[in-house]
């Protein structure tokens, strides 16, 4: 891997960036680590080949030793599962590669989505843009000054969301140019953040991004993705203590993984933590049909009954929506829940 740390950033932001350069790529490095021996496990490293693993030390580090269905392990782990072709798994389950703007996606009306850095901090094995063509969608300034070129154009646009990839995989002088571009935009009020970023590295939540989002005039929310209580560490509460203390919203979504969270109970869970942490839960998101990944499928009818019990274990304001996105839609769709 090139080294990332560049002049341009700072001592404190070179801690967050160090841990992103030292992240594994190997899968026997990571079992390895984790006293699994490799060897079962040694055809599904060709997986790599469809997308690569990448998981820094900081989320190896709340593995269970020993075990190889921990939770957090799965969620990143090459398996063989991953070349089997499933009818009605595609590599754009919500047909977001033709957008007309280079980094720019306008799905709802009032909203857009910019896909500020192509990369991410780690390699879920389930993401729904693990085909994303993010060679055309590179992200930087050309590309930025596009984009709020086109919000000037369109006022029906109040809410500007950051994705990626991973939005935080820009660094903080980069984030403020376009944070403050962004809020030069009158109509402009909300700035939301979806990131998984401090959630496997916490560090990167420096002092300068938290001043960055604690002085701009747009209302700031912060979407984490925490799909598992163990994923909450110290660590990270602080980092989410220290953006709460600025003032920013924090909400989290979690995608419905086999094998991973697919229990009341540990959907109990996930929402406690959740709390405790400072965030509160926001969408619980049935698995998008991405190519490589329906080994992870929870069908609708087991979703529907598992959330059904959480809503009987659990405050109202613990429980997240359950929803799906299907491509075309002007909005997100909830599921019925079927509560007797």
């Amino acid at each position: 891997m090139p080294d990332i740390i560049t002049r341009n950033a700072s001592p404190v932001e070179q801690n967050w960036l160090k841990e992103m350069a030292n992240a594994v790529s190997d899968p026997q490095i990571l079992l390895q680590q984790l006293d699994i021996e490799p060897a079962a496990w040694k055809s599904g490293f060709a997986a790599r080949e469809l997308f690569a693993q990448r998981v820094p030390q900081s989320f190896i580090d709340r593995m269970e030793k020993g075990n190889p269905n921990d939770p957090l392990l799965r969620q990143v782990l090459p398996l063989m599962d991953e070349f089997t072709d499933v009818a009605g798994f595609s590599t754009d389950p919500l047909d977001e590669q033709d957008n007309q703007v280079p980094g720019l996606l306008h799905k709802y009306k009032n909203r857009v989505l910019m896909i500020v850095k192509g990369g991410c901090a780690i390699n879920c094995r389930y993401c729904f843009r693990r085909h994303f063509p993010y060679d055309e969608n590179k992200g930087g300034k050309s590309v930025w000054r596009e984009a709020i070129t086109y919000l000037q154009q369109h006022p029906e646009i109040d809410e500007v969301i950051l994705s990626g990839g991973d939005p935080l995989m820009a660094k903080d002088h980069e984030l403020t140019w376009l944070v403050h571009a962004i809020a030069s935009v009158p109509h402009v009020k909300r700035l939301r953040i979806h990131t998984r970023l401090p959630v496997v590295i916490p560090s990167r939540v420096t002092l300068a991004l938290t001043h960055l989002l604690a002085n701009t005039r747009l209302n700031v929310v912060l979407v984490t993705h925490i799909n598992h209580a163990n994923e909450i560490n110290s660590d990270l509460i602080a980092a989410m203590t220290t953006l709460n203390k600025a003032g920013v919203t924090l909400l989290n979504q979690s995608v419905l993984l086999r094998g991973v969270n697919d229990s009341t109970e540990t959907l109990k869970r996930l929402s406690n933590a959740l709390f405790d942490a400072g965030i509160l839960p926001y969408y619980l998101h049935v698995l998008d049909k991405v190519k490589g990944a329906a080994h992870f499928l929870v069908d609708d009818e087991q979703a529907r009954v598992l959330m059904a019990g959480l809503v009987k274990e659990v405050s109202g304001y613990l429980v997240p929506r359950l929803t799906r996105e299907i491509g075309g839609r002007d909005s997100k769709t909830p599921m019925d829940l079927h509560l007797e």
